[in-house]
């Protein structure tokens, strides 16, 4: 059998390995990572779970150690684009672990934080970027990053890419990459459209092809059951008071239904988080670190976690509401049976959702169990309360109640408060016949200062990005 001692890495590398405890390699590192070291490109399609990181970072690390050179001031040898925070965080963990013997600079930039720390970061230069493509977007305009240096690019889950929109911005930022490199794409399916991104970012590659494509892992446990969508909360309650469900992942379709959710198993005595692409970079990783911990039993999350969680012993996932795309099945219940464990995947499905149910099993060739909890006197009671436990309310979107939440505070533009009294100028100015409106303005009569503070204010409070071109109404949202 083969050992990671087998594929000529370097002693450094080999002994993180072996301070992890990891003597064999899985089946897609085992062929991906000579390939990778040989610096030809690579295509690999493995479903999540299946060591996809390691296959690219062992050969990775082992190439820049080799051929030591310094990164390029704010600029960088390897760039790693992934789609989501969560996931750029733990590709960059997982670097940072088995590059500890090396003296190699990992770095990571994602969106919902601030600006001066990645800036900084990047000044002196760095070997390896971990990146979500709207945020090194903006670095890139704003020149605190460029792209001469990059010797290694790799895509990873390119077909969340896709089912995120990121396609066009994957597009731009390859075009200001140094047309000789070695690029790396990896992805659990593979649509037409990632099929076509492939072709035109890859020259000659090997393909690594692990699982056929939209597979489920064989050890989980799948299951379906037929319920009204009103009375799925008392029923997942019911569930996860189970002694048997020692960790859950719940995934719901939207922001607010994981709220309500997480609200209504706390309700019930059911400890519970949520996490989604509302909440702020904070909130999200303290509700993952306490789920880590287990100081929380189910974790409520849409599919922004589907490939962005990493946490060993998740024995059940529950699928409160059926995806809209059909692959999306797959990575959910594969955040369960990692690392040759056994796993169950419940999920839930009311009479609305049985289209999705079909393009499921005809997408993954399979026929699902299904139990019929239709019509349940018991359940029907415990939701005729369900909506006193957590009752609706108004959705107010966390990063928007202070629309200065959008914009890092080093990049904040001052707002302009028009004066109560009116008539007066601002700053130093001399009292006028008009308020000064600003951009847009008929010009308060104060001095140059205040004048010049009227050009770059909006009078409505307009918070945008630097360099950004824009209505005046527009303010400036980073993706993530």
């Amino acid at each position: 059998m083969t050992q990671f001692s087998d594929l000529g890495l370097a002693k450094p590398l080999l002994k993180a390995l072996a301070d992890k405890g990891y003597t064999q390699p899985t089946p897609i590192q085992a062929q991906a990572i000579p390939t990778v070291l040989s610096g030809r490109d690579l295509l690999g399609i493995a479903q999540t779970g299946t060591g996809k990181t390691a296959a690219f970072a062992l050969p990775i690390l082992h190439r820049l150690a080799e051929d030591r050179r310094p990164a390029p001031r704010r600029g960088f040898r390897c760039l790693v684009l992934s789609p989501t925070r969560e996931l750029a965080t733990q590709i960059a963990d997982n670097f940072k672990a088995y590059g500890a013997h090396l003296g190699l600079t990992v770095a990571t930039i994602f969106g919902g934080v601030k600006y001066g720390p990645q800036m900084k970061a990047l000044a002196a230069g760095v070997d390896v970027v971990v990146a979500t493509p709207g945020r090194l977007m903006d670095h890139l305009g704003e020149k605190s990053a460029h792209l001469n240096g990059v010797e290694i690019f790799v895509l990873d889950e390119a077909d969340q890419m896709l089912d995120l929109g990121f396609v066009v911005p994957i597009r731009k930022i390859a075009s200001q990459l140094p047309k000789e490199r070695q690029n790396l794409f990896f992805s659990a399916t593979m649509p037409s459209e990632i099929g076509k991104l492939a072709g035109e970012l890859l020259k000659n590659p090997a393909q690594v092809s692990i699982t056929p494509q939209a597979t489920t892992v064989e050890r989980i446990d799948q299951s379906l059951i037929f319920i009204e969508a009103q009375r799925k909360r008392p029923l997942l309650a019911e569930l996860l008071a189970d002694r048997a469900v020692e960790r859950a992942i719940v995934f719901t379709r939207t922001k607010r239904g994981a709220d309500r959710v997480a609200k209504y198993l706390v309700a019930s005595g059911i400890e519970s988080a949520s996490i989604h692409g509302d909440k702020t970079q904070g909130q999200r990783e303290r509700a993952l670190a306490a789920f880590k911990a287990g100081q929380v039993k189910a974790l409520i999350a849409t599919d922004i976690a589907a490939r962005g969680i990493d946490v060993n012993d998740i024995s059940h996932v529950f699928n409160y509401e059926l995806p809209n795309v059909p692959e999306a099945y797959v990575h959910r219940i594969g955040r369960t049976a990692r690392k040759g464990k056994d796993g169950i995947a419940i999920s839930f499905c009311a009479d609305d959702e049985r289209p999705l149910l079909k393009d499921i099993q005809k997408a993954t060739r399979q026929t699902i169990p299904t139990f019929d909890r239709r019509n349940d006197k018991g359940l029907a009671a415990a939701a005729a309360v369900a909506d006193k436990l957590a009752p609706p309310e108004k959705y107010v979107d966390p990063r928007r109640a202070d629309p200065r939440n959008n914009v890092p505070s080093e990049l904040r533009r001052q707002r302009n408060r028009p004066n109560k009294g009116g008539g007066q100028g601002q700053g130093h100015g001399k009292p006028g016949g008009q308020q000064n409106r600003g951009r847009n303005g008929g010009g308060g009569q104060g001095n140059g200062q205040a004048q010049a503070q009227g050009q770059a204010r909006s009078g409505g409070g307009d918070f945008r990005g630097p360099k950004r071109a824009a209505a005046p109404s527009e303010r400036w949202n980073p993706i993530d």
